[in-house]
This record gives structure tokens, C-alpha cells and sequence, in this order.
């Protein structure tokens, strides 16, 4: 793009749209804007006012721009992930987070309502934003988080440490043993893209680490199965397990938890999208995990 001397906001943002556009960007005005943002920090509300006079275009905007042309992820460039009321530190190493995720916190933050003190942990938390928003949206609650990956957790670390989350290195599979049976509620959001599913958005199949993406297995069931043994360990009596998956694995996950034996409840719930985004359940009074 031009953004030659002089060149105004306005037709900066314009010119930015369209090439955005051109690139297949999802988004691209409102891409465009929060790139023009980025730079300015003055909010979407005065930016579009803004837009309205001569106010000239900032440095550096058509750098940023030829890089969200290139599918490399707006949150990437401007290291920030909106997610329910949090704003995310993310970047190179970390899922970016969803907004369809926002309703699996959701399913957490209702079923906890008037519980005092529930203990609360997040399996495979990524940037933290299941975990995060729990914390910040329950006061009292004792909010943990397990991430296997070094470089998502030290995005975790950063975004968990002012929510006073307690943060642990490790496999969802085998953490927290010396919480066994003691949690309200296991929340996950485990990998769960079968092997030959190369995703559709460059943004992630190119970006997003691949570890957070890829659940095992041909089917990409082996996280998700592994996410619900663990919620049955760790889970209290009567606790409740809540797991995000793939709309096609809704049924089969479903049968999974049904075919454990101690599981009731199990509930498909949708997305803002009205796809079956996530899959909760009670474990029984008498249950015998392995």
C-alpha cells in the first residue's frame, strides 16, 4: 500500500481493507482498524472519529498491514487476544484463543454460582483464558491450571500471575495427583483436530502450535479421552467436567463417557454458532476411575 507522506487515516484504513479483502482475511476492515489502533492506541470509538478528518496515517501502519496480508495472525502482531473480559499477552507458541470457547468458561462460571470457594482447574489452559476467566469473573474461587507446553505456559504464567491462578508445568494426563478427588468442577479444552484434518485458516495451520492442535490418534480422540480420565480423578463426588471438542466428535465423546459408567448428566451444549461445541457431565457418588 502507498502510505506515502500525507496519506490520511481514513484512506489508509480504506486502502488496508481492500488488500486484506484481496488476501482472503476473514476480516479485513475490522482488521484494518484494529491495525490502525495498534499503533495509535486511542480505541476503535475516537479511531473511527478520527477517520472522519484529516488526521494522517501512522508510521509503520503498511508494514503491519503486508503481515496480516500474509495470514500471519492479528493477535501475533499485536500480541493481544480478547477473550471474554480479559486481554490476553499471546504470541508465537500459544493457541489463540476462540471466541466459541467463551461459552465452555461460561458453562463453568454458571454451574459455580453461589458455591463458596469451588476449586476449579483447567486442563491444557494455552494462553490461560478458560483459567483466567474463571478467576476473574468467580470471586473466592481457588483456580488451577496444567500446561504441558513450556512456551504456552510462559504465556499462561504472564496472564495468570495478577488473577492469582495457581499454574503448574505438566501432562494433563498425570498432573496434580496430590489433588486426586478433590476438585468442584475440571474444565479442558484439550487438542482435539484429527491427524489428517489440516485446518482450513492459514492463520492456524500455519501458526498455531501444532501440539495445541492435534488431539492423537487418526481421530484426535486421544487428548479428549485422556482430559476425561482425568476429570474423573480428580473430580470430588457429584464434581462436574465440562470439555470443548469438535462439533463432529460430540456423539462420539458422548458415547465414550457413557460407555465409562460413571458419568450421568451428559449433556451436548452448543456454541453461539449452534454447533455442538462442548460436552458436560456429573460424575457419579460411587465410582472406581482406573
Amino acid at each position: 500500500m502507498t502510505n506515502g507522506p500525507g496519506q490520511s487515516l481514513a484512506a489508509a484504513v480504506s486502502e488496508a481493507t481492500a488488500i486484506l479483502r484481496d488476501a482472503g482475511v476473514p476480516s479485513p476492515r475490522v482488521d484494518a482498524e484494529l491495525l490502525a489502533d495498534h499503533l495509535l492506541k486511542v480505541g476503535l470509538g475516537r479511531l473511527r472519529a478520527m477517520m472522519l478528518g484529516d488526521t494522517p496515517a501512522p508510521e509503520g501502519y503498511a508494514e503491519l498491514v503486508a503481515e496480516r496480508a500474509g495470514r500471519v495472525p492479528l493477535q501475533h502482531i499485536t500480541g493481544v487476544a480478547h477473550f471474554r473480559y480479559l486481554e490476553l499477552a499471546v504470541g508465537p507458541g500459544v493457541f489463540i484463543p476462540r471466541p466459541e470457547t467463551e461459552s465452555v468458561a461460561q458453562l463453568v462460571i454458571d454451574h459455580v454460582k453461589g458455591m463458596p470457594s469451588p476449586r476449579i482447574v483447567d486442563l491444557g489452559t494455552g494462553s490461560g483464558a478458560i483459567a483466567g476467566s474463571i478467576a476473574h469473573e468467580v470471586p473466592g474461587a481457588e483456580v488451577h491450571a496444567v500446561e504441558y507446553s513450556p512456551l504456552a505456559h510462559a504465556w499462561a504464567a504472564k496472564n495468570l500471575a495478577p488473577l492469582g491462578v495457581h499454574l503448574v508445568l505438566g501432562d494433563l494426563r498425570t498432573a496434580l495427583p496430590e489433588l486426586n478427588g478433590t476438585f468442584d468442577v475440571v474444565v479442558s479444552n484439550p487438542p482435539y483436530i484429527p491427524a489428517e484434518a489440516i485446518p482450513n485458516e492459514p492463520e492456524v495451520a500455519l501458526h498455531d502450535p501444532p501440539e495445541a492442535l492435534y488431539g492423537g490418534g487418526a481421530d484426535g480422540m486421544e487428548l479428549p479421552t485422556a482430559a476425561a480420565a482425568s476429570a474423573a480423578r480428580l473430580l470430588r463426588p457429584g464434581g462436574f467436567f465440562v470439555m470443548e471438542h469438535a462439533e463432529v466428535q460430540a456423539g462420539w465423546i458422548a458415547a465414550m463417557m457413557g460407555r465409562a459408567g460413571i458419568w450421568r448428566n451428559i449433556t451436548t451444549h452448543m456454541d453461539l454458532n449452534h454447533k455442538e461445541r462442548a460436552t458436560s457431565a456429573v460424575l457419579a457418588d460411587q465410582h472406581h476411575p482406573e
